[in-house]
């Protein structure tokens, strides 16, 4: 119900409406630079689930407030398999279906389909009356044929979509083709999906395992990363750079508002709007001991001389890439004594464990190296209760009191990239090229923690850096932004003039 609608109704508006409109000359778009990784990916997918129906949903619009949408963002997946960046497309529906064995796309399993709504045209009452899809409300929307080019894919209106998912499906071992679905992203589509299931007897506990294969799997397809995306991520990781740069910038003026860490994330996501689609997470702009606050993204705190700023942000490239890179630095410009001995201490587990980065190592061993070095640093400083060994024993782990969280995690379309991969493709994998991931050590002394002496109270400090692993060691995508203490200080100095 719209209790404040004043939208004229009336047949004669209508035919108004409808008329006088100039007509579509534009040609039809190129096909988008990500559209032949997407069908190589495509092609993956269809070899792992040959005769099945394979349904990848991008998700709907996400109501914020009352009649308020958040900007709509695409499933990952979905994303991953279409090539399709920024806010394509609310509703759409990608579907695989299967085809004799080679007769489908590029020599696959599967012919894919692109179901989306489509432009509404200036002869109907959508195009102005739709607040969601209306040109006239949410601007330029594309055409079947404008999706089709920019895909290379066939493209179908959301109107077919009941058949498309429905039709001929049932157990294989009645003739029917399965379904496997991309569960969690759009509930209208589970519902159709559910409800074939239930009309043609299937088991819905063993659809559920049929389904959760498919997201492994497709999130799995991810941990590798191609050249597209690779590029992506370069793109991502120099527009953070200069977002990081912009804060350094804005320090004066957050050093002056009481709400400063406001004024810190205003300015990097500024830059993530201007040079890509918006973050790639909440940034977390944190001073003073709310950097000892892992997620600290309420940023109402004040930015004060003589504290640590500790800055996690990414921008979100328009391909959906995003960076994900943290620096800590110090608010006046230099670090103190104790500042600059604990920075230092996480900068040396940080270049530990890229040093040790190629093809080979195990995933797992990233943690372990970084965190030996800060139990290292910790021992030596007179906090750590216990020896280095029985720290790093799985049994003591006392070290992790000042750094619970992992040192690395993969990164992409989402910022914890390949989250449903089975783990021992992800955590007890070993490193391949084209692998992209995190490098993220930090120690966190709270200012009410008693177990350690009272200078260090209120330093936070964590170093992030985006990883690529070449074919014969690493490369790090952010290495253009200042890592060393000295650095970073001479880096602000110039920033601030």
């Amino acid at each position: 119900m719209n209790n404040r609608s004043q939208r004229p109704t009336s047949e004669s508006f209508k035919q108004f409406m409808a008329s006088s409109w100039a007509a579509d000359t534009s040609q039809l778009p190129a096909e988008d630079p990500a559209a032949s990784y997407a069908a190589a990916r495509r092609a993956k997918l269809s070899a792992a689930f040959p005769g099945e129906r394979l349904v990848i949903p991008a998700g709907p619009l996400k109501v914020r407030s009352n009649d308020t949408d958040y900007r709509f963002r695409p499933h990952s997946a979905f994303a991953h398999l279409t090539g399709l960046g920024v806010d394509h497309e609310p509703d759409a529906v990608l579907i695989l279906e299967p085809t004799d064995d080679g007769a489908g796309d590029n020599g696959s399993n599967h012919a894919a389909t692109l179901y989306f709504a489509p432009m509404a045209g200036r002869d109907t009452s959508d195009f102005y009356l739709d607040s969601r899809s209306g040109e006239f409300w949410v601007g330029p929307r594309p055409t079947l044929s404008t999706m089709s080019a920019r895909t290379g894919m066939p493209t179908e209106s959301l109107e077919q979509l009941e058949l498309a998912i429905t039709k001929n499906s049932g157990p294989q071992a009645l003739g029917g083709i399965r379904i496997r679905l991309v569960r969690e992203v759009d509930l209208n589509v589970e519902a159709l999906v559910d409800t074939s299931r239930i009309n043609t007897g299937q088991d819905l506990e063993a659809s559920d395992k049929l389904d959760n294969q498919l997201a492994e799997f497709v999130s799995e397809l991810r941990l590798v990363k191609d050249a597209y995306e690779i590029a992506e991520l370069r793109k991502s990781v120099n527009a953070t750079i200069v977002g990081f740069e912009d804060v350094v910038r804005s320090l004066d003026k957050a050093i002056a508002h009481e709400r400063g860490e406001r004024v810190v994330e205003g300015a990097f996501f500024a830059r993530a709007r201007l040079e890509g689609n918006d973050l790639g997470y909440d940034t977390i702009a944190a001073s003073g001991n709310n950097a000892t606050i892992l997620h600290w993204i309420r940023n109402n705190g004040s930015v004060n001389e003589g504290e640590v700023l500790l800055l996690d942000a990414g921008v979100e490239a328009d391909s959906l890439y995003t960076a994900d890179v943290t620096r800590s630095i110090p608010v006046s410009g230099k670090y103190t004594e104790v500042q600059r001995r604990v920075y230092e201490a996480v900068l040396d587990a940080a270049d530990a464990t890229f040093a040790a980065v190629k093809p080979g190592l195990k995933f797992r061993d990233l943690h372990q190296i970084a965190t030996r070095v800060l139990a290292e640093r910790l021992s030596e400083w007179g906090i750590l209760p216990v020896s280095v060994e029985e720290a790093m024993d799985p049994e003591g782990q006392q070290h992790r009191r000042w750094m619970p969280h992992g040192t690395s995690h993969h990164l992409g379309l989402d910022v914890h990239d390949c989250a449903q991969a089975r783990s021992e493709l992800y955590l007890d994998s070993v490193l391949e090229e084209g692998m992209v991931f995190t490098i993220e050590p930090g120690l966190y002394f709270k200012k009410e923690d008693l177990a350690i002496p009272e200078e260090y109270r209120g330093i936070g400090v964590r170093i992030e850096d985006d990883i690529l692993v070449t074919a014969d060691g690493a490369e790090s995508l952010s290495a253009a932004l200042p890592r060393k203490a000295d650095d970073v200080e001479a880096w602000m100095a110039q920033l601030r003039g």
